[in-house]
């Protein structure tokens, strides 16, 4: 329950001194002094900054100021691992245990017979060795135990020696390895032990044993059940009589109940132990079901035998793991480690792996080596025939993710249901031109017709189910029973169809006008209306399902246990949801009917009617007349559809924002909620909602309490130089003689609690929009909110940090935060973070003086003291002042030292990293859990300390039961040097931070060896450097099969200990007052318990898998770019995610969650692996907890802290992972279990949340696709006829003027809606983080940032994100590819040259956005009006916001030199391999297509071959749709009459040439260029290779930039010199020349990966190039190569050459770099970054580059225009040419 603010409201002063507040407030000796910044940095509560950090350094002994006496707080890295009371020895002697694992790899048989369950099994007289050696210390092992697991010591229903003995037993009999038992018998000790402080220990062993096995919520049980394991009674205790799925539950109950302690610890024990050398099999929970029940049912007459065969070590991982792991290894992999050119639908996945065990048929049919069934043998003997199953035969595809977008039609069929169907009640309703008769008196009695055709959409409706149906078929492979489900609905949907359809028939052809076909035509409307809610309510896996038989039911039980447990909502949050989904589709179809349906009504009625005449072609003749309206009127629905579409996921924003805002009301965390003083109470806050002192009997005053907790936040923030030493005096609790008796002392509250109501003393405390200031108001903020009540810290349960690590950046050296980057970078990092954190730094600089001057003072006094002046006299406190003046002090405010002794230097570098996104920052912010816990325990219990000297150790020993920190750094055996230095200083400065890491090693068979292995700062080091590992446990083979995250959690997730994890990533920050409610959190998992945990509650919600929570972005102010992605994280994090907990679509997002440890590593861990398909593993845990029954909760009292990334490339490089991980989240099988069998409410809460934002960014830009092509059709329609003159005030039978006028002004009207239809879609993307920074931060400031945004030109960035998640996953759907991008979150200062961005983004973006341009500027000449100005800014958006966040883009001379670099890019590449260049920007976008040749590559990854009939959509229908709507276009302008009298040519024959011509020209020019290099190109190569082919090259590339020029000058003159049908004509030619090349391209063979063969191309030496027998095809195949590429490049060149313009243009305004840098930095300009300094020779060389390529530059540009502009100008007058008889 929440509690309550029960605080001191009437508590008197606590005078009492022996309250003096421990670990907070200052000593009697510092309160006559004021508070030095050199005392408050000693505190220990952190390990920040701290000047003893350094590799090598003494072990510091410092004075604690909270305690009052001195504190050895590292004195615990002294310690030897033989004396440490938290880890177990694993032998006598260390060194020796260390080198039997060193030099062990199979071990021999050895017999670890240690005591047995009975006392007779333990006389049985072998030899072994002890139990005390194995896992106790070399005394007692319930010595060990009473130290190591505290609440395991007494009154235990198993001692600590069964527990050993149960292990050692297993070991024993399945050949464990020893290191592996270790490490789970400490695992279960130390959850028996989490679970016994809170409850007594045979609760905590029924529980844990529940959940793990014989519970209702245990996945070992449902698995039992739904596999129908119990019908086999040899098996258990059931018996065979049981007749229903009802018995067989309560007799499982029974039994489990009636199991002893020692039964359950041996079941736990071996589901452990199977568990933990599991390896990559832990991501198949069902298949480890499997494997744990044989085991089980072979293991209980073992454990009845006197004696046992002893299997040898490793004989399990051997014999069961390895098989499995070498089958899904290779699946993807060959044996020489090269990846399988394999897409999903052809790879056994895990989850096909894992679905084999779902089902007691598939199981039935598993087959050993002499083709026997497994399932035959006794249940005893299959354990051991498991080595013999034939694995390779086994398994099978259960779900094909075939590369399509016919997954969107089965996942999502309800969504295109509800919309494409009320699309057609709306439209049909109102498009009667179309249907009804043209007589107006007839079209009014024809009523039944219209009503039979709104009807139609239940036809509509069907037809989409009937897809979904056939799609079906496809993915999901067929049996007996599914083809029986599958055929069964088309037996009832073709019916359905038909009714829906017949009637429509009738009217149209038979009756239209009579009352009986209106009574027939109300039936089929009331018909259609039926089916179409059903088919939109239904999942499409409940559809006409028959009533099942209980054998059905059996075997429904694993759907309905493994893919559709969905959790239940509660009355109030169901509510809710539907109330959501009402308010939007409610405001949804209103605004849809009357803004988009009706009055697109006129506008459809106008083209209907519209009869266009007096056109003609030599050979179409008149067809276009007839069709060209009807085309354009196709084209506009369509586009209302994409906008019907968009306009849901608009009313889904609003609401679902209004929604989460209304809901932080009601939790109190808005800063307008009336009754909240949350400074004023925010200490009685803290005793009643962060301290546990209700169960407690605590002496303490309050107050004492409470100030212990708030001096502690607030010195943590000094240590962190987030606070100035005057800052904390007034923030601070102080002790204060009492006036009456001056021997008595008592607490003095700060007036900080007080001031804050005033505004005019809430800046005293600290400075204004601070990170101090923000970290105080939200922990004010939180506390207000309902948070469970805390259990005392001993009673609290134990938890994991996991952070996986691979290469981000763990500590920054001094050569990366005091040396630029590159030539590019104006600012070293250092100067940056100064300039971002002036005042940190100036606190930093002053701690550090003052450390120094310490320094000084103590090497002076040593010398001074024992020594006099010449005359005789004592140094006097003068000179000594004279030697401080003579020092420097300059080096301080520089580079933050003046020595460079590390322990200064190291200073430095921790003050950057811990404002960078490296590891360092995640590690000490998140072991401040070790500290608050620590702070936590002494304010709760004092008494437990009276005697200081066991204080340091009792809490180290809390908080090692309570907390472990687990780095997964699977490359930590690889480490460079600086890595490897900087993990020391990790484990130096915590040494109980753990590290698990793989190790390689050969084995004897000269294979490689994997591990498993884990360390801490305790292990010792050794000669090498490295240190003895604490576990070190033999894998399967190589871990990482999939993208790498996922792998390397899971190779960690066996060392980490507890029942709950924390996932975080290596770029995120915890604070002190967060770490302080991790009990509040922690307690959201607990459920209440009943009679027996093996019976369900009768009210029971599901158990709690994921507890969410806050993410604060400390990356959001710097720079527009930083704040942008800091606002999209906040608003999903926090806003969506507060409003989608309670309504059921939260999911699994990585971080800062926590996980219930059993629920997620008993269901497949806490990520998916598998390479590719899961590359956002982390949401794939999410939905596997939400499909099998886990509840997902968020709380909004903790944050933790998240770096975003900062450039722009950075941002689009997470865009992209993010965009191509969606697209394969569609190809999986989670959203067809999701999409297919959630609720509607819920499913359309998941489609939105999820899928639905990138399929709406997706019709985003197809809208703006689609406004191109009806501008560019309409354009073409009303060009060359006349329109009508509008005039409002006419009657609508009124006639047209003038005559013959053709009336385009309703669709006008029409088209100018829908442009501010798009406009608001988009506008209101900035909704959210407005409404969220009002509710938390007030209005002023949510005004504030979003009129930054908007003045630093975000809607650009908007813009460009939108089209890149659009990009990425129509290219992954396509081409596939998805894989992790290394987005580097640095700081983004580095100038990007020009050719690097527009390579980067011209695929994706440019291309795209210059064919918009060009039709935009056709639409804007013939049809002009204001509202294009929106697609004018979104066209210049994807051109131009790459060099618009390009840091410095408008620096003039750096501009300059930054032509010269693409010029070169242009031409290099084709006499020798260049990393840069035009040519290999060609063949990476060909290779996409074509995929790479193996055996021309190293890498064991290669592209691919793209799918033929995935990318023949993509590739070739679709730009040949394009190059037809054009050529309509262009052939209806020049079909009508222009006044020319002369004879006219097809307009199709000119396109063809015209099209046509620049290749054929291209091609010949090409075949001399090859037969010129052939004949002298070897000669040329004795003296002049490389210049000899770039020589070619650039004359080919010329040629083909002339030959361009030259046929648009002659499209120009034949089309008499009309600006407007020559842009026509060019955006014509331009698609037809695109659909020729991206034909010929899906039609290539394989590239050559090395680019060989395009240099011999150019050189004419085909000789010794590794082409091997290819060189005889190669040649060919490469001239086709080369004639695309001839078509491109002049494409290339001239785009470039109009965007440099541009650019040029905007660099000659004066101090533009200035305010670029304002815009870009948000830097003021007396702090931003420096010009860069260049010596006088370097600075004469630039300008001297900078003139000549800016001449070059203004000279290609004037010709270019000149091109443009001439013809336009002179060709009129030149009547020679006009009147030449010209062929086209």
């Amino acid at each position: 329950m929440p509690t309550s603010e029960e605080g001191d409201n009437d508590a008197p002063q606590d005078s009492n001194p022996i309250h003096t507040v421990r670990g907070s407030t200052m000593n009697n000796a510092s309160n006559n002094r004021p508070l030095s910044p050199s005392s408050a940095y000693q505190y220990p509560s952190t390990a920040r900054s701290n000047a003893s950090l350094e590799t090598g350094s003494s072990i510091p002994t410092v004075r604690d100021p909270s305690r009052g006496y001195d504190v050895d707080f590292y004195g615990h890295v002294r310690d030897d691992i033989h004396n440490s009371g938290r880890y177990f020895r694993y032998a006598p002697s260390t060194d020796s245990l260390v080198a039997q694992l060193e030099t062990k790899r199979h071990r021999a048989p050895t017999r670890l017979t240690t005591y047995g369950p009975t006392a007779e099994q333990c006389d049985n007289g072998v030899a072994s060795l002890s139990n005390d050696t194995l896992v106790g210390g070399s005394g007692t092992t319930n010595g060990a135990a009473a130290t190591n697991y505290a609440s395991w010591n007494s009154a235990v229903p198993c001692t600590a020696d069964e527990i050993q003995q149960t292990f050692v037993h297993l070991t024993n009999a399945f050949g464990f390895q020893l290191c592996s038992m270790q490490n789970m018998y400490d695992h279960l000790m130390i959850m028996l032990d989490s679970r016994s402080s809170r409850m007594s220990p045979l609760a905590a062993l029924h529980t844990l044993h529940a959940e793990y096995i014989g519970g209702p919520d245990a996945n070992y049980r449902q698995w039992y059940f739904a596999a129908q394991q119990d019908i086999d009674g040899e098996t258990n205790n059931i018996e065979n009589g049981v007749s229903t799925l009802v018995d067989a539950l309560e007799a499982w109950m029974n039994s489990m109940e009636g199991l002893s302690n020692i039964d359950r610890i041996q079941q736990l024990a071996l589901w452990l132990l199977i568990w933990g050398e599991a390896s990559n099999l832990r991501f198949c929970p069902e298949a480890l079901c499997f494997i744990f029940k044989c085991a089980n049912d072979a293991y209980k007459p073992i454990s009845q035998q006197q004696t046992m065969e002893v299997a040898p070590e490793g004989d399990f991982l051997n014999s069961v793991i390895q098989p499995l792991y070498d089958f899904i290894r290779e699946q993807s992999y060959r044996a020489d480690g090269q990846k399988r050119e394999r897409d999903h639908a052809e790879i056994i996945g895990y989850d096909d792996v894992n679905q084999l065990f779902w089902s007691q048929d598939t199981i039935a049919k598993l087959k050993l080596q002499d083709k026997s069934k497994l399932m035959d043998l006794p249940a005893e003997q299959r354990y051991h025939a498991l080595r013999d199953v034939r694995w390779v035969k086994a398994f099978s595809k259960t779900f094909k993710e075939k590369r399509s977008w016919m997954h969107l039609a089965i996942n999502f069929t309800r969504v295109w249901i509800i919309h494409v169907v009320a699309f057609w009640y709306y439209i049909s309703a109102n498009a009667g031109a179309l249907y009804l008769s043209t007589d107006k008196d007839e079209a009014e009695k024809e009523v039944p017709v219209q009503l039979s055709i709104v009807a139609l959409g239940g036809s509509v409706a069907t037809l989409i189910v009937l897809l979904a149906c056939l799609v079906e078929y496809v993915y999901v492979p067929m049996s007996w029973n599914r083809a029986g489900i599958l055929m069964r609905r088309f037996t009832f949907l073709v019916p359905i169809f038909l009714l829906n359809t017949a009637p429509s028939v009738y009217c149209l052809m038979f009756d239209r006008t009579s009352p009986f076909a209106t009574a027939i035509s109300v039936i089929q409307l009331l018909i259609s209306i039926a089916s179409s809610v059903f088919f939109a309510v239904t999942p499409q896996s409940r559809l006409f399902l028959k009533r099942s038989q209980q054998d059905d039911k059996r075997k429904a039980l694993v759907h309905k246990t493994f893919t559709a447990n969905f959790p239940q909502l509660r009355r109030m949050d169901r509510a809710t949801s539907m109330g959501l989904w009402a308010c939007v589709f409610g405001c949804k179809l209103l605004e849809s009917y009357f803004f988009l349906a009706l009055s697109f009504k006129d506008s459809l009625t106008a083209m209907a009617r519209m009869q266009v005449k007096d056109c003609s072609d030599p050979i179409i003749g008149s067809a276009l007349c007839a069709y060209m309206p009807m085309i354009t009127l196709a084209f506009m629905t369509l586009m209302e559809l994409i906008l019907f579409f968009l306009d849901t996921y608009l009313w889904y924003v609003v609401w679902n924002t209004m929604f989460s805002v209304a809901h932080s009301f009601y939790l109190g965390i808005s800063i307008w909620t009336p009754w909240r003083n949350i400074f004023s109470r925010l200490p009685r806050r803290i005793h009643a909602k962060i301290l546990a002192v209700s169960e407690l009997n605590v002496q303490c005053k309050p107050r004492a309490l409470c100030s212990q907790v708030w001096n502690a936040f607030i010195i943590a923030m000094y240590r962190d130089h987030l606070l100035s030493a005057d800052h904390v005096a007034k923030l601070l609790y102080q002790q204060v003689s009492d006036i009456s008796d001056s021997q008595k002392t008592s607490l003095e509250e700060p007036t900080f609690f007080v001031a804050q109501e005033d505004i005019a003393y809430e800046n005293e405390y600290y400075p204004q929009h601070s990170e101090a200031e923000r970290r105080v108001q939200f922990f004010a903020q939180s506390l207000t909110t309902p948070m469970p009540e805390p259990l005392p810290v001993p009673n609290m349960p134990t938890f994991t940090v996991l952070t996986p690590h691979c290469g981000e950046k763990i500590l920054l050296t001094l050569r990366e935060i005091i040396r630029e980057e590159d030539q590019n970078t104006r600012i070293t990092l250092l100067e940056y973070l100064k300039r971002l954190h002036p005042f940190e730094w100036d606190n930093f600089v002053k701690d550090t003086k003052i450390l120094a001057d310490e320094a000084i003072d103590t090497t002076l006094n040593a010398a001074l003291d024992s020594s006099t002046c010449e005359d005789g006299r004592s140094a006097t406190s003068s000179e000594r002042t004279h030697v401080h003046k003579d020092t420097d002090d300059l080096p301080f405010y520089c580079v933050g030292f003046k020595s460079s002794a590390p322990e200064y230097t190291l200073r430095t570098r921790i003050w950057a990293s811990l404002r960078s996104q490296t590891l360092y920052r995640t590690v000490s912010g998140f072991m401040n859990y070790d500290n608050a816990i620590k702070l936590l325990y002494r304010v709760e219990q004092p008494d437990v300390f009276v005697d200081e000297k066991k204080t340091d150790l009792e809490l180290d020993q809390m908080v090692h039961r309570k907390f472990r920190l687990v780095l997964a750094m699977q490359r930590y055996a690889s480490f460079n040097y600086e890595e490897r230095e900087s993990t020391e200083v990790l484990l130096k400065a915590y040494p109980n931070l753990q590290i698990a890491y793989l190790e390689k090693v050969k084995g004897d068979d000269q294979e490689d060896v994997y591990y498993s292995v884990l360390i801490d700062g305790h292990c010792p080091l050794l000669a090498d450097g490295t240190r003895s590992p604490k576990y070190r446990i033999r894998l399967p083979g190589n871990p990482i099969l999939g993208d790498g995250k996922s792998d390397n959690q899971n190779h960690a997730l066996i060392f980490c200990r507890g029942e709950y994890l924390q996932l975080i990533d290596a770029n995120q920050d915890n604070y002190l007052e967060e770490c302080l409610k991790i009990r509040n959190v922690l307690a959201e998992f607990e459920q209440g318990t009943n009679t027996s945990p093996y019976r369900k509650p009768s009210k029971s919600g599901g158990p709690v898998a994921i507890v969410g929570a806050r993410e604060y972005i400390f990356s959001e102010n710097i720079g527009v770019l930083g704040d942008i992605a800091a606002g999209k994280e906040q608003t999903f994090g926090t806003l969506s995610q507060r409003i989608m907990a309670t309504i059921g679509g939260k999911l699994h997002y990585g971080h800062p969650d926590f996980l219930n440890g059993v629920f997620m590593t008993t269901r497949g861990g806490v990520s998916k692996a598998q390479k590719g398909l899961h590359l956002n593993e982390d949401i794939y845990a999410g939905m596997n907890a939400f499909e099998r029954g886990g509840r997902i909760k968020h709380v909004e009292y903790f944050q933790c802290g998240k770096g975003r990334d900062l450039g722009f490339g950075s941002i689009l490089n997470f865009v992209t992972k993010i965009g191509t991980g969606m697209g394969e989240q569609m190809l999986s099988r989670e959203y067809y279990y999701i999409g297919t069998q959630l609720p509607l409410d819920r499913f359309l809460t998941f489609y939105y949340a999820h899928p639905g934002f990138h399929v709406n960014n997706i019709f985003i830009m197809l809208s703006v696709q689609l406004f191109m092509i009806v501008i560019l059709v309409l354009g073409a329609l009303a060009m060359p006829v006349t329109l009508c003159e509008f005039n409002p005030d006419a009657p609508k039978d009124a006639p047209l003027i003038p005559e013959g006028c053709y009336n385009l002004v309703p669709v006008f009207d029409w088209l100018k809606r829908v442009v501010i239809s798009i406009f608001v879609i988009f506008a209101v993307s900035f909704l959210p983080l407005f409404l969220q920074e009002v509710n938390e931060r007030g209005f002023l400031r949510a005004i504030t940032r979003l009129v930054k945004q908007l003045l630093s030109f975000s809607p650009f960035f908007e813009i460009f994100v939108t089209q890149c998640y659009a990009q990425a996953i129509l290219s992954n759907l396509s081409f596939g590819g998805a894989r992790y991008i290394a987005t580097g979150r640095g700081f983004a200062t580095s100038r990007v040259p020009f050719s690097q961005l527009y390579a980067r983004y011209a695929d994706s973006s440019t291309y795209f956005a210059i064919r918009s341009f060009l039709i935009l500027l056709f639409g804007s000449i013939v049809i002009w009006m204001p509202h294009l100005l929106y697609f004018w800014v979104t066209v210049f958006a994807l051109i131009l916001s790459p060099f618009v966040f390009n840091p410095h883009q408008f620096a003039l001379v750096d501009f300059l030199i930054d032509y010269r670099e693409f010029l070169r890019w242009l031409s290099r590449g084709n006499g020798a391999l260049h990393a840069s260049s035009w040519i290999g920007f060609c063949r990476s976008k060909r290779i996409k297509v074509t995929g790479v040749k193996r055996k021309s590559t190293k890498t064991k990854e290669v592209q691919s071959k793209a799918n033929f009939s995935v990318v023949f959509f993509t590739e070739i229908v679709m730009p040949v749709c394009f190059a037809c709507i054009c050529t309509i276009a262009y052939l209806f302008v020049h079909s009508m009459p222009d006044g020319n009298e002369k004879s006219k040519t097809s307009g199709l024959t000119r396109i063809g040439a015209l099209s046509m011509g620049p290749i054929v020209l291209n091609a010949a020019v090409l075949g001399g260029c090859v037969g010129f290099s052939v004949l002298l190109g070897p000669l040329a190569s004795l003296c002049c290779n490389v210049k000899f082919g770039s020589t070619v090259a650039a004359v080919a590339h010329t040629w083909a930039v002339v030959s361009f020029i030259g046929f648009f000058e002659a499209l120009y003159l034949l089309e008499g010199w009309h600006f407007e049908r020559a842009l026509l004509g060019l955006i014509t030619i331009a698609s037809v020349q695109r659909a020729i090349s991206k034909a010929i391209t899906v039609l290539l063979a394989r590239e050559f990966n090395n680019g060989e063969s395009n240099q011999a191309w150019w050189t004419g030496r085909w000789y010794g190039r590794g082409l091997g027998w290819y060189a005889l095809s190669q040649p060919l195949r490469e001239f086709v190569c080369k004639v695309i590429e001839m078509t491109l490049f002049p494409t290339d060149f001239v785009l470039a050459h109009f965007i440099l313009f541009v650019l040029f243009m905007v660099c000659l305004v004066p101090g533009i770099d200035k305010w670029h840098s304002l815009m870009l930095f948000w830097l003021r300009p007396a702090k931003q970054i420096r010009h860069p300094v260049y010596t006088l020779s370097q600075r004469q060389r630039r300008i001297r580059t900078a003139v000549l390529y800016g001449i070059v530059l203004v000279m290609v540009c004037a010709l270019l225009l000149t091109v443009l502009v001439a013809p336009a100008v002179l060709g009129p007058h030149l009547r020679f040419l006009n009147n030449l008889p010209l062929p086209l």
